[in-house]
């Protein structure tokens, strides 16, 4: 495709109007201010004349089969939310259902500009193969309860993780990506994590993790490991010597953030359901200016109740001005390049999250045209604070139209909708 005098943000989210871009396989091979000289080479032309194109968004932190649980568990503490609402529902999931729940969240985040999640929950072959029928890209960790203190070589996962590394990890030209999990420390014990790790280090995997998402949760871990925190904990035990993505880190103190920073772990913040279960607000403030990596999740929909990171982007951007009454913090340049470079960084996905000549063709196009566009004294920060999700109107994924104009080409909607909302009546009656 090449996209014809269209607006993008540049590798620097600079608003460069009237260029031309053009998409080769899975790569941009072209960025300039005229139409190349070759340009029938690139195939389809789009008409860009009142159109942004921008980094497509990686979702850095999810539970996309959460989809069934929407409006399902409301208005509880995060204790009460697991142990008496979401974890009897997912006992009842079967690996079918968790398909079809997965394909629905990919459709709904391709809808509003998602290219690639970092996904952690259960059914790893189903969810794979959503993710390649949808050509879209993800990180995908099986979803570890780990209660019962013994080696991780006992646990049945231990040998389906080898499985699923050795069948699915780099497929599909490197869109599936397979990680290893550790739930949270209160879901875990140490020796079991240990094992985690020491396989982790041993293969160059990634981690996935909960960590300091609530008060409590900090203050038990503090009574089990002699003072630590969670943050504190995961460090002591090598957790961070691997590449990590730690979601939530709500409730860190200094030294959690010094950990953060000097270890380049990466910070998934969810903002809308940190809020949504009262949590609290991750300091992210003093987390970037430590220097600390920080990225951008939904969270699943029990906790968030949409995957349009539009929302979540506006809210990174707005909330912490309000929680810290300076109005100077979380710039709309640091809110984008959390929702974009940094969530393409923390899978590991050197090569993707900016519109740059020889990167991965993972992009989004915004209509511009609308009233709330309107005037543009600053696109990035209309971008930010004005743009919706709604507003996306084609999305791409490693030089593949995974969504336009309403149309998935590899996801039958209709067909999804239907299966989730019976599977979901199914399970209500099982419970």
């Amino acid at each position: 495709m090449l996209f014809k005098d269209i607006t993008i943000l540049d590798e620097d989210f600079e608003a460069q109007p009237h260029r031309w871009v053009g998409v080769e396989g899975a790569v941009i091979t072209y960025i300039g201010d005229a139409a190349p000289a070759d340009a029938a080479r690139f195939g389809e032309a789009y008409d860009g004349r009142g159109k942004l194109l921008m980094p497509a968004l990686y979702n850095a932190h999810s539970h996309a089969p959460m989809t069934l649980l929407r409006g399902y568990a409301e208005n509880l503490p995060l204790q009460a939310w697991l142990e008496q609402k979401c974890w009897p529902f997912e006992a009842k999931m079967t690996p079918e259902d968790n398909y079809w729940a997965c394909k629905l969240a990919l459709a709904e985040m391709a809808r509003f500009g998602v290219a690639s999640m970092s996904d952690m929950y259960y059914a790893t072959p189903e969810r794979v193969q959503a993710v390649e029928e949808a050509h879209m890209k993800a990180n995908l960790c099986e979803g570890l309860l780990a209660f019962e203190p013994k080696p991780y070589s006992e646990y049945p996962i231990c040998q389906m993780n080898e499985q699923f590394v050795r069948e699915y990890n780099g497929a599909c030209d490197g869109r599936i990506v397979i990680d290893y999990n550790i739930h949270g420390e209160y879901t875990s014990n140490e020796q079991t994590c240990r094992d985690i790790v020491a396989i982790v280090k041993e293969k160059g995997l990634r981690l996935h993790i909960h960590a300091s998402e609530t008060r409590s949760e900090v203050e038990e871990c503090r009574g089990r490991h002699g003072g630590l925190s969670p943050i504190g904990y995961f460090d002591s035990i090598g957790a961070f010597d691997v590449p990590c993505t730690a979601a939530h880190c709500v409730w860190v103190d200094e030294g959690d953030i010094a950990i953060l920073a000097d270890k380049g772990v990466f910070v998934a913040n969810n903002p809308a359901s940190n809020m949504k279960l009262a949590s609290g607000f991750a300091p992210i403030p003093a987390l970037l200016a430590a220097g600390a990596n920080v990225c951008l999740g939904t969270d699943g929909m029990a906790s968030n109740n949409n995957h349009d990171m539009f929302k979540d982007l506006y809210l990174m951007a707005l909330i912490y001005k309000g929680s810290t009454l300076d109005p100077t913090v979380i710039t709309p340049r640091q809110a984008l390049a959390a929702a974009t470079r940094m969530g393409a960084l923390s899978q590991g996905r050197k090569d993707c999250g900016l519109v740059k000549e020889g990167f991965r063709a993972d992009l989004c196009v915004l209509d511009t045209d609308g009233p709330s566009w309107c005037p543009c004294n600053d696109l990035l920060t209309n971008v930010v604070y004005a743009g919706h999700g709604s507003d996306v109107v084609l999305t791409m994924c490693d030089g593949a139209v995974v969504y336009r104009d309403g149309e998935y080409p590899g996801i039958d909607l209709e067909r999804v909708e239907a299966e989730v909302a019976e599977r979901t009546v199914r399970i209500q009656r099982e419970l």
